[in-house]
């Protein structure tokens, strides 16, 4: 009987390892094959994953059967021959039963915060457009935001598949949407849309190391950050600063001590100022804290109704108070504020608006041409008008700096890229640059080598990159100057002249010269689809006029463009030219249309030596064609 109780409980527990064996058994996927994936069409794509050693893995999709043994390390891989687009389709894969599959056209979108800028940030160009959408054949899915300097990651942390819907188009890139939409209302073929975006990421971040080889100070940098314990305390230093560095200024804060933002509050004795505006114009020059307060009178109609607050764009954070209460706050200077005001806030007659600004580097202010207003039931306040305003604290010194180790060389194309080049794609969208501005000569060797090297990781030598030029900011210059968002466009520029199979999507008249985020993205979506329009259809007019050469004659110098971007719109004056004269020195020109060619002079050079077009931040050049596309910037030179 004993030996009988013995041989039970052995009979038992291998069992229980058997069951925990099948259990480990099972296959495990990648983030990117799931429900609701887009494989792309006329392709051999890859299925792959991990799985018990020599496990056996049986994949069946489109009535075709595939089968596979994991290797020596659990890695396994089917490769699906795809043509026709269509769906939702259902895919088994051992146990795993995978939805709503789409065969179509798969984009891979990378770059900054322009790229990654969602739906929801745009809202006020767009409203209709999020609230009536509704498209199962245009699919996103976000990558995560991490990034690794020691390792190649093979899977992403997280992700799913979306359809388009009026809840999930919120956090969908603006850019990326419109781009797909555009591509689905011409093909009527699935777009999927894999998002790999960081704001404020420079080049070198989203190349890999071995690539940076041309570039040393690169590979040196992805080289110091491979240490955690650097990375760990020069974290934790920064916030222990930038802690101390705001509880000094809370502390010193007589408002925020004294409740600066109370309705009842008697503040007959601020001072006044415009907004938008800077109180430093009046204070001069200090980091620190101050506080604005407005009175508005709301009528009887009005009360009992929710409201939305809109304040532009501060300089740099604020907490924003409606009678007393909180109703919003944002932390850095370039998101809009917004603000939903809920039902019960306001009240019949006087209500004040507190704001506290906390500023901690540079000149602070309201942002000018940007709109501030108070709505309510379709009837908008102004609040562009005189604010009371006092000084909360002034600080000795600015606010501590950030690291940003997430935008060092590599960290991101080993967390965020490398774990997506097993998924077959159509092509890759790129909009970024305005954080390579510091150095942009170097941009298009960068920019061509990272070009070179994700067709090489996809394996696909030819595979259709996209580039978004720079759009028009910061203020416009009287003068001819010297302009490094200038040299960045004309660094584009060059990309796309010197690699086969790219577009560049011209934003130059797209842009707001007080804000580094501009709202009409659907423009920018749709000379991306024309981009890639003209990739499978060469006749397409994908782009305005294209500089190609130069001629001087005389006192003026005659200018060729590409055949076929040639065709001018005419314009009574042409803005944006400006002549070289003999010393090196640039002045505005003079420039008309003579049939397909440009000619520009200035009566004062008699010998001129070169041209820029639209050379500045923010210039205000109109030479477009036909189409209506406007001219990418360039210089002769």
């Amino acid at each position: 009987m004993k030996n009988f109780i013995i041989y039970k409980k052995i009979s038992i527990l291998f069992c229980a390892i058997c069951l925990m064996t099948n259990l480990g058994a099972k296959v495990k996927l990648p983030a990117l094959v799931s429900d609701g994936m887009v494989l792309q069409r006329n392709q051999t794509v890859k299925i792959w994953g991990k799985a018990d050693t020599k496990e056996k893995i049986n994949v069946e999709f489109l009535n075709k059967k595939y089968a596979t043994i994991a290797d020596e390390n659990g890695d396994w891989k089917i490769n699906l021959k795809l043509s026709n687009a269509g769906g939702p389709y259902k895919m088994s894969i051992n146990e795993i039963s995978l939805n709503e599959i789409y065969v179509g056209d798969v984009w891979l979108a990378s770059g900054q915060s322009n790229m990654e800028l969602p739906m929801r940030r745009l809202k006020p160009l767009y409203e209709n457009e999020i609230k009536t959408a509704n498209n199962p054949n245009i699919r996103f899915f976000t990558v995560p935001q991490k990034y690794d300097f020691k390792t190649q990651r093979e899977d992403l942390e997280s992700g799913k598949w979306e359809a388009t819907n009026p809840e999930t188009i919120n956090n969908f890139s603006g850019v990326a949407y419109f781009f797909a939409k555009s591509l689905y209302e011409k093909n009527k073929v699935p777009v999927g849309i894999i998002n790999a975006s960081l704001g404020g990421s420079p080049v070198q971040a989203w190349m890999d190391f071995n690539s940076l080889k041309k570039f040393p100070e690169y590979q040196d940098e992805a080289k110091y950050w491979q240490n955690d314990d650097l990375i760990k305390t020069t974290e934790s230093s920064e916030q222990a600063l930038s802690k101390a560095w705001y509880e000094e200024l809370d502390q010193s804060d007589i408002g925020y001590n004294q409740h600066w933002e109370n309705f009842d509050l008697n503040d007959s004795d601020w001072k006044t100022m415009k907004v938008p505006g800077s109180w430093e114009d009046l204070e001069g020059q200090f980091e620190g804290s101050v506080w604005l307060r407005k009175e508005i009178n709301i009528t009887k109609n009005q009360v009992g109704k929710p409201a939305f607050l809109n304040l532009g764009r501060i300089k740099d954070a604020d907490v924003t108070y409606i009678n007393g209460k909180k109703v919003g706050n944002v932390t850095y200077e370039y998101p809009p504020r917004w603000y939903d005001i809920p039902a019960g806030i306001l009240k019949e007659g006087k209500n004040i608006i507190a704001v506290r600004v906390i500023n901690g580097s540079g000149k602070g202010e309201f942002i000018a041409d940007k709109p501030y207003y108070l709505e309510i039931d379709n009837e908008k306040i102004s609040l562009e008008d005189e604010w009371k305003y006092r000084v909360g604290a002034k600080m000795e010194k600015m606010a501590p700096g950030q690291t940003f180790i997430r935008w060092k060389s590599t960290g991101l194309y080993n967390a965020m890229i490398h774990p997506i080049i097993n998924y077959q794609i159509k092509g890759f969208l790129w909009y970024q640059g305005e954080s390579n501005t510091k150095k942009p000569e170097e941009y298009s060797e960068l920019l061509s080598t990272m070009i070179l090297d994700w067709r090489a990781k996809w394996n696909q030598k030819d595979l259709p990159f996209l580039i978004v030029q720079l759009a028009n900011f910061m203020d416009k210059k009287s003068e001819p100057v010297e302009s490094n968002w200038a040299e960045l466009r004309n660094q584009q520029r060059k990309v796309v002249s010197n690699v086969p199979n790219t577009g560049l999507a011209v934003a130059i008249d797209l842009g707001e010269w007080n804000d580094i985020h501009p709202l009409n993205k659907k423009s920018v979506g749709e000379r991306l689809a024309l981009q890639a329009f003209k990739i499978e259809n060469k006749n397409i007019v994908a782009d305005g006029p294209i500089y190609e050469s130069m001629k001087i004659d005389g006192n003026k110098i005659i200018l060729s463009f590409k055949k076929g971007t040639d065709d001018f719109a005419q314009v009574s004056d042409l803005k944006g030219f400006a002549i070289k004269d003999k010393t090196g020195n640039y002045k505005w020109a003079k420039a008309k249309i003579e049939q397909n060619k440009i000619v520009v002079w200035n009566d004062e050079i008699s010998n001129p030596t070169a041209v820029r077009y639209d050379w500045a931040d923010n210039p205000d050049g109109n030479l477009i064609n036909k189409n209506q596309l406007p001219a990418s910037p360039f210089t002769t030179e």
